[in-house]
């Protein structure tokens, strides 16, 4: 080890209160630790360590059960977390394009950020950032494989950006079915953005619960009405059964959208961030048991079963 100052051998100088090795300069006798490697941007983070960190979150733990189980304080695990969030979101956005779909289904998982709708101020009441939080989801029903998504409101103007993106991530050339909800948006959502395709929703009807009964969850379905829009799409193919079952997925390996807990989201980049890194997982690296292979080998995105850490490259 070197003096930065006056290019002379430095000797061993104890350590400090983290058990770093500190040097000596033996000619300017200025003290000075070792020089780290950041392996991830700005952070003293091991590469293995991050890695067992969003292994952790990816599995339904919570940030303060993987701060305990680590030993890594949470704002270190919330950095890490948008830091390959952001990553993750320009990696989906690079490779999930012009993909050439035979049937998709599209739907919309409920969570809340900070506090449900219900409970905000007065003063809180313009901040979309906080309350209610829909994540859409398009997700292509042979393959598996989520070809968008979008974190908004349940309105027409975040309705718009989802198809927009869904848009981007097909082959808009090629003919495709399109099944959703009942949502209303979804018709004129779909109408600006794809001209040529199949559309079709499925109209659920819920039976009207008594007046004593509190129910936290949605009634129970008394009928389920399959209901073409344009197009000339297929009576058996109206469905959005594949589409709901990877919202399941997506409850059971994110604590965030697990109900009646405290782990819900506390930001909405947060929040953010835990989708981009989920999507990225579930579409390269999580092995498909339908499938047996990743939804992107399946779809020809990619040739082989991923790796968190080619998610932190």
């Amino acid at each position: 080890m070197t003096c930065h100052n006056c290019r002379t051998e430095c000797k061993r100088h104890g350590r400090d209160r983290k058990g770093n090795q500190r040097f000596q300069c033996r000619q300017c006798s200025k003290t000075f630790l070792e020089p780290r490697e950041k392996p991830l941007d700005n952070m003293y983070l091991p590469m293995d360590k991050a890695e067992q960190i969003l292994k952790l979150l990816l599995e339904g733990n919570s940030i303060s059960s993987v701060e305990r189980l680590t030993e890594i304080h949470h704002t270190t695990i919330l950095k890490l977390l948008v830091l390959v969030g952001e990553r993750c979101e320009r990696f989906l956005s690079e490779k999930i394009r012009n993909i050439r779909v035979k049937d998709v289904e599209a739907d919309e998982l409920w969570c809340f950020v900070q506090k449900k709708e219900g409970h905000k101020r007065a003063d809180e009441a313009g901040v979309e950032t906080i309350g209610d939080a829909y994540t859409f989801v398009g997700i292509e029903r042979n393959t598996k494989l989520v070809l968008a998504w979008h974190l908004g409101r349940r309105t027409r103007v975040h309705t718009m950006l989802f198809m927009q993106k869904l848009r981007n991530a097909v082959n808009p050339q090629h003919w495709f079915q399109l099944t959703a909800d009942g949502f209303p948006p979804y018709v004129p959502a779909v109408a600006y953005y794809f001209a040529n395709i199949d559309f079709a929703q499925l109209i659920k009807v819920y039976r009207a619960s008594s007046d004593s009964e509190q129910r936290y969850s949605p009634g129970e379905v008394a009928e389920c009405i399959p209901t073409p829009v344009f197009g000339n799409p297929r009576p058996e193919k109206i469905c959005t059964s594949h589409v709901e079952r990877a919202n399941l997925s997506m409850r059971m390996h994110m604590r965030r959208f697990t109900r009646l807990t405290n782990g819900f989201s506390k930001k909405w980049a947060n929040l953010n961030a835990m989708l981009a890194l989920y999507f990225a997982w579930y579409n390269f690296v999580r092995v498909h048991r339908t499938l047996r292979v990743t939804p992107a080998m399946a779809a020809g995105v990619s040739d082989h079963v991923g790796e968190i850490s080619e998610l932190l490259a």
